[in-house]
């Protein structure tokens, strides 16, 4: 169902809850109230019903049927239309998912529509109908409120973030598969990036409402909400900058561990063969000698001398010696 809530407020308060697009419009006229038409993926039938009562421009209207829009505010006469990217972390899966929540503010209307199951604008909802003050302050009210919610949902996501990145700090120095590690720093590195693209244009968004406060009425009690999220969600930008240097030095890091292993490993293996070959030709000269005598030939002017034999011998031992002399001071044993 498109329509998940859909009800009339007077001073704050909840005056009624129509069934229909249509019964909205006619109550609204009759109660002279706000409407709050909450919206989840719509089809073009609903969103044609809104843009012909509250007149609203075409462009933004495909901008909210396509999705898939950054951050932005724009102002169309009277009617400001904006498009957020609220975030939420999945501790199971250790994953970010991205929603998209596309707001039309009018003076007697907010048109909330949402993309994926975050922001839980019900929750946000429910709190202004418990705070009737703040919410008789109107659509700008709504708008504060749903910009509240999502740049304080935005905090969990840099506790996830912040508890991966420690993760893999302490996997970098410790034993680890490098392919898997690598992996995952660049996993997290893009969901980073993703993350910075959703939250860098929001303290635009609130600096150019802010700059209409001047020009268009909106409530002191606003303006001073408006303030406070501005600030948090500057924080949280700061932070992901930071998340961002401290990924790009992890990859670095990473990358020059890796490095020194595979370096530290032929080493080790260069040290292996050299004792092998050392090894080798040390056996190899007895083995030469004993070789030639082994031939057998007819005429061998060692083979009648009494002294031939040790000779052999001698002779074994001191080509061995003097090879192995030779590596030692190479260091090649």
């Amino acid at each position: 169902m498109a329509v998940i809530d859909n009800a009339i407020y007077v001073e704050g308060r909840r005056v009624a809850t129509p069934a229909s697009l249509d019964e909205t419009y006619e109550v609204m006229q009759a109660l002279d109230g706000f409407a709050w038409i909450g919206l989840y993926r719509p089809g073009a039938a609903e969103l044609q019903s809104v843009a012909d009562e509250f007149g609203l421009h075409p462009l933004a209207i495909e901008d909210a049927a396509h999705g898939h829009q950054r951050a932005k505010v724009e102002r169309y006469g009277d009617t400001l239309f904006l498009a957020l990217r609220p975030a939420h972390y999945d501790d199971e899966k250790e994953h970010v998912d991205f929603g998209e929540l596309h707001l039309f503010v009018g003076p007697r209307f907010v048109v909330s529509i949402r993309h994926a199951e975050s922001p839980d604008v019900g929750a946000v909802r429910q709190r202004l109908e418990a705070e009737p003050g703040l919410l008789a302050l109107g659509p700008e009210a709504v708008l504060y409120a749903l910009l509240d919610r999502i740049v304080d949902d935005y905090g969990p996501v840099v506790a996830g973030i912040e508890n991966d990145i420690d993760e893999i700090e302490d996997q970098l120095f410790g034993v680890s598969d490098d392919d898997a590690l690598s992996r995952r720093i660049y996993e997290l590195f893009t969901e980073v990036i993703s993350f910075d693209r959703a939250v860098r244009p929001v303290p635009g968004v609130i600096e150019w409402l802010q700059r209409g406060f001047d020009k268009y009425p909106v409530e002191l009690e606003v303006q001073r909400g408006l303030r406070d999220v501005l600030d948090h969600a500057l924080r949280t930008t700061e932070r992901v900058e930071g998340f961002r240097a401290l990924l790009d030095k992890a990859l670095t890091v990473h990358s020059a561990l890796v490095a020194r292993r595979q370096t530290e490993v032929n080493l080790v293996q260069n040290e292996q063969v050299k004792k092998i070959s050392s090894w080798a030709a040390i056996i190899f000269a007895p083995g030469l000698i004993s070789g030639i005598y082994g031939m057998n030939f007819a005429f061998m002017p060692e083979l009648d001398s009494p002294l031939g034999y040790p000779l052999a011998l001698t002779g074994m031992v001191a080509f061995a010696g003097a090879l192995f002399v030779i590596f030692k001071r190479r260091k090649w044993l």
